[in-house]
């Protein structure tokens, strides 16, 4: 089922399957930060207005604002 991080709940893990159209910008920045197309995330922590998203990729975690969060595809894992 392909999603938007933004809508992964706490515990929830998911494999990146692309970007949102248009968000080049967050795109760049996504990447950098090794999330891939096909690498595997789990959602640790959503604050209580949705920004920042805490996941853990790789063995690390990274924070996400809500406009990132936004824009990244993700199929969430069973």
């Amino acid at each position: 089922m392909n999603t938007r991080l933004k809508d992964l709940m706490p515990g929830d893990r998911g494999r990146v399957t692309g970007y949102e159209e248009g968000a080049r910008a967050y795109r760049r920045k996504l990447l950098a930060m090794g999330l891939t197309p096909g690498i595997e995330l789990q959602v640790v922590r959503v604050a209580p207005m949705g920004d920042p998203v805490e996941v853990r990729v790789r063995g690390t975690a990274l924070s996400l604002r809500k406009g990132e969060a936004e824009s990244l595809r993700v199929e969430k894992q069973v």
